[in-house]
This record gives C-alpha cells, structure tokens and sequence, in this order.
C-alpha cells in the first residue's frame, strides 16, 4: 500500500513553522512565498504564527510576523493579491478559559493530564490552559491536526526540547497523523537551508555514490597544496569502511550531527566544531546521524601516493544501534 504523505497545504505549514522556529528570516521569507502560491491563505499563516509564540517564544514569533507583513508588501508591489481566509473566532469575555483549556488539552493527550510542574508552578499550567489551549485552539482557521504539525515542526527544530517533541508527537498521532507523516514532518525540519551549510551543498557526489549508503553531496572546496571538500550526508546516509593510505584525513565538522567510527573503537558522536584525525592506515567510516543531516570538510593530509580504499559497507545492525 502506498505511503500517504502529508498534503501540500501541511508540508507548507509544517515548513513556515519549523523556519519560524529556527529564527532563519531568508528561509522563512522562502517558505512564506511558497506558502501563498500553493494556496495558504493569509489568515491560516497568521494563526501559525501566533501559535507558535507559546512554543519558540514571543521574539521569534513577532520576527516571523513582521517578516510576514514584508513579505505580503513585497507581493502587493508586484500585483500579487492573496487570498485573507477565514476571519479567527475570539472566545467571549466571560468565557470559562480554566475549563476550555483543560478540557482541549485532554481531549488532544486522550487522557487526564498530569505534569509535576503544574503542582510545582500552578500559575505556567493555568497560562498553558488559558492562552494556549484556549484562546488560540478556540480561534478556528486551522484545525487541531493541522496546529499539531505545526507544533511537531517547531519543536523540530529546536535543540534541548525532546520530552516535548515525543509529547506532541503523540498528540499528532492522536489527530491522526501516521507515522510516515510524523517522518515527513521531522525530515522538513531538519533538512538544512543554504545558510545552514556554511561552505554550500555542492552537487551530488556521484562519483562517489558505490560508497555511499545513499544520497552526499560535494563541494570541493580547493585541490592546491592539500585536497579539501566540504561533504554533506543525508539523514541516515554514512560511507563504508574504508583506509586513507599515503596520508591520513582529517575531518571538520560544521553542521548538524554526525559519527566517526575507527575500527576496533565505539562510535564518537560528532556536532559542530568537532574535529577528528585520522592517521594514515586506520579503517574507518563516518557519516551523518539516523534524524539529522551532517555536513564536515574533508582535508587530505599530504603523503606519498595517497589514496582511499573502499571496504565493506557498514552494516544497517552495526548503524541501528546509534541514536
């Protein structure tokens, strides 16, 4: 049975919310764009954006907005009129917020919720109840579904939030979002944009690809003195065992999580800034991690006759066991 994928107008959400989350004006502007020619209206992008104040933070949500309101500008000046949607329902001034909110959250959790920091600090529990799942699920435009791929997005995109992204996830999957969906979801947030790869993409690197897991790409960043190349793994993508002769290697990395393997030695987990020497002779492998891209630069260092060769493919039971 074929997967079914989040539709165009959820990809987009799921797109403006992880950008919005990660502060990235330039991406956002991108998916913003995106977002009106696919058929967002107005409206349904704002709703997006306030929710998202109870998650990324007010700074970040009013960034996103006043992008926004540049972006509608910008496709005025050029004769581009979009559609502005539903107008957002407000809850009546004397509306019982405290009950709203509980009764919301427990019907998206399906089960009474319970949490040691609302005993802790009743007053954050009560703002949760009485701005997030009342005041702003109350709004309409979206529906819950489509605000929990937004929420999943976020949460994404952001590091030090995992206990709150496992929570919504399963808040998704109770809206009815598969676990293809959920995938679909993360791979938006975390595939990189330009500005995440600080010395660019490059081009597939076919030459290489018999190597490879699957999908790299490579960007040879200059071949005078020393070789050095800028190398961008897809989630899950690594390349086989293999010994650098002649001269060994030395890896840089710069952007999203990684492993370097030597054989014999457990796997080292590696995030921007790190940095691994690999003598001449040694067998090993490196690539990016299971949920995350990873880019590195690759240096030469020089020897005589330097040369890589190719071994066996890490094997998916050795890979499985990283996180």
């Amino acid at each position: 049975m074929a997967t079914q994928k989040l539709n165009t107008k959820e990809q987009n959400i799921a797109m403006i919310a992880s950008r919005t989350a990660k502060g990235d004006m330039d991406a956002l502007t991108v998916a913003l764009n995106q977002g009106l020619d696919d058929g967002l209206t107005v409206n349904e992008i704002k709703e997006v954006l306030v929710q998202l104040y109870a998650y990324c933070g007010f700074p970040r949500s009013l960034n996103a907005i006043t992008n926004f309101m540049n972006v509608i500008r910008d496709r005025e000046a050029h004769g581009i009129h979009d559609e502005v949607g539903v107008t957002p329902t407000a809850l009546a001034a004397d509306a019982n917020r405290e009950e709203i909110g509980r009764t919301t959250r427990e019907e998206l959790t399906g089960a009474p919720f319970r949490a040691a920091y609302a005993e802790f600090t009743p007053a954050i529990d009560t703002f949760l109840k009485e701005h997030l799942f009342a005041d702003i699920f109350a709004r309409g435009v979206l529906t819950r579904r489509e605000r929990e791929v937004a929420t999943v997005a976020a949460l994404a995109s952001m590091n030090g939030v995992d206990g709150q992204l496992a929570g919504h996830i399963s808040i998704a999957k109770n809206q009815g979002v598969t676990d293809d969906q959920i995938a679909e979801i993360l791979e938006i947030a975390r595939t990189p944009d330009a500005a995440d790869i600080p010395f660019g993409l490059g081009v597939p690197n076919t030459a290489n690809e018999k190597y490879f897991s699957g999908p790299s790409f490579l960007n040879p960043l200059t071949t005078d003195q020393v070789g050095v190349f800028n190398v961008t793994f897809e989630p899950g993508i690594r390349n086989n065992w293999h010994i650098h002769h002649g001269g060994g290697q030395i890896l840089l990395a710069t952007a999203g999580r990684g492993y370097f393997q030597a054989w014999g030695s457990a796997p080292r987990e590696l995030h921007p800034g790190d940095v691994v020497s690999i003598p001449a002779g040694v067998k090993h492998w490196h690539g990016a991690a299971p949920d995350s891209w990873f880019t590195h630069i690759a240096i030469e260092v020089p020897g005589e006759n330097n040369h890589a060769e190719w071994l066996e493919p890490v094997t998916d039971a050795e890979y499985n066991k990283l996180k």
